[in-house]
C-alpha cells in the first residue's frame, strides 16, 4: 500500500469541499472494500477523509418512507423493527450479505457503492481491465468467468454487480440522497448506477466529492409479502451466483402489485420490470412465476462460465416467488 494523507472530517461541508477540491481524495468509511483495494494496489488516492465521526447514521421513519443514514451499519438496519416488519427481504439480503464481524463495520453508504469481486478487476497484474483502465479489453470474456454477468453485460465488461443489499432496495424504488459541492440533489437508486457500455471505469452517476448522506426506502404497503433468495456456491459466507428479490401484494387472489429485482447476474442491481408487468393481475402459480422469469432474463450475453446462469437465474427467480405465494 502507498502513503496517504489521512483527515478526519468533522462536518459533512469539510469533507465534501475537501474531496472535491482533490481529484486525488476519497472518502473513508467502514473501509471493508476500499482497504482491500487500496491493499492490492487497484486503489492508490493521495488523501483519505474519514468520514466515521460525522452525524450520518440512524434510522428514522416519515409517514411511509424509512431513512436510512449512510454511515448506519448493516447489523442496525437488520436489527431496525421496521425493517423486520415491513421490509423481511431488506434484512435477509443484510444478512446474507456479510459476516457479523463485516456486518458491524460495513455501512449502508459503503455498500452500495462497493466495488466488483471480479478477480481480474482486483488483479493489477492482469492488463486487461476496462474497469481499471478503459481501453485494455476485458481478460474475462475469454478467462475463467464463473462469477460474472450475463444482465447489462457485453465485451467491454462482464463485471458483476455484488452488493445483496442492492437487490431489494432497487425494487423497492429506494432513493439516494446525495450530498455536493453544489448542494443536495435526490437520485433514485434504479438511475444511480451504470451499464459498463463504452465506459466501464464509470460505475455511477456520482461527481467526484459528491458523499451519499442517506438511503429513503419507500415501506411497501401492509400484507406485502417479501422474499430474498440467494444460491451462492456454500452455505457459509459467499457472494451470490444468482439472487432474487421479490415483494407481493395479492387481491382477491391475483398479484395486485409486483416489486422484483434479480442479483448475481448483472452489472448493476438488475430490476426486473419485464417480470412485473407479467405478474401484475395475474393468478399465482408456476406458469405465471415461468413466464415472468422468461420474460426478465433476455439476450443475455455469456460466455463459456456463465452460460449456466442463464437458466439458473430464471429459476431462483421462480423459487423466489413461490415462496412468497405459499
Amino acid at each position: 500500500m502507498r502513503e496517504f494523507e489521512y483527515v478526519r472530517a468533522a462536518e459533512v461541508g469539510q469533507a465534501v469541499a475537501t474531496v472535491t477540491g482533490d481529484p486525488r481524495a476519497s472518502y473513508l468509511a467502514g473501509g471493508t472494500t476500499q482497504l482491500d483495494l487500496m491493499k492490492d494496489g487497484v486503489l492508490e488516492p493521495d488523501m483519505l477523509v474519514d468520514i466515521t465521526r460525522l452525524p450520518l447514521s440512524g434510522v428514522s421513519r416519515d409517514g411511509d418512507t424509512l431513512r436510512v443514514g449512510a454511515l448506519t451499519t448493516m447489523e442496525e438496519l437488520a436489527a431496525d423493527a421496521t425493517v423486520a416488519e415491513r421490509l423481511p427481504f431488506v434484512r435477509e439480503a443484510l444478512l446474507l450479505g456479510a459476516s457479523v464481524q463485516l456486518r458491524n463495520m460495513a455501512t449502508i453508504g459503503g455498500n452500495l457503492l462497493q466495488r466488483t469481486r471480479c478477480r481480474y478487476f482486483r488483479d493489477p497484474a492482469v492488463p486487461a481491465c476496462n474497469k481499471r483502465r478503459r481501453g485494455t479489453g476485458c481478460a474475462a470474456v475469454t478467462g475463467a468467468a464463473r462469477m460474472h454477468a450475463i444482465l447489462g453485460a457485453d465485451e467491454h465488461c462482464i463485471a458483476v454487480h455484488a452488493s445483496d443489499l442492492a437487490v431489494p432496495l432497487v425494487a423497492l424504488d429506494a432513493i439516494v440522497r446525495v450530498r455536493g459541492a453544489g448542494g443536495e440533489r435526490s437520485v433514485p437508486l434504479t438511475d444511480f448506477y451504470l451499464v459498463p457500455g463504452d465506459t466501464p471505469d464509470v460505475e455511477n452517476v456520482l461527481a467526484h466529492g459528491e458523499l451519499i448522506v442517506a438511503v429513503d426506502i419507500p415501506l411497501p404497503p401492509r400484507g406485502t409479502r417479501s422474499s430474498y433468495l440467494k444460491v451462492r456456491d456454500r452455505a457459509s459466507y459467499e457472494f451470490a451466483l444468482t439472487s432474487a428479490g421479490v415483494a407481493i401484494t395479492f387481491d382477491d387472489g391475483v398479484i395486485r402489485e409486483a416489486r422484483v429485482a434479480l442479483g448475481g447476474v448483472g452489472t448493476v442491481p438488475w430490476r426486473a420490470r419485464e417480470a412485473e408487468e407479467v405478474l401484475r393481475g395475474a393468478p399465482p402459480g408456476q406458469a405465471t412465476f415461468r413466464a415472468a422469469a422468461e420474460a426478465t432474463v433476455r439476450d443475455p450475453y455469456t460466455v463459456p462460465g456463465t452460460a449456466f446462469k442463464v437458466e439458473l437465474a430464471k429459476r431462483t427467480l421462480v423459487r423466489a416467488l413461490r415462496t412468497v405465494a405459499s
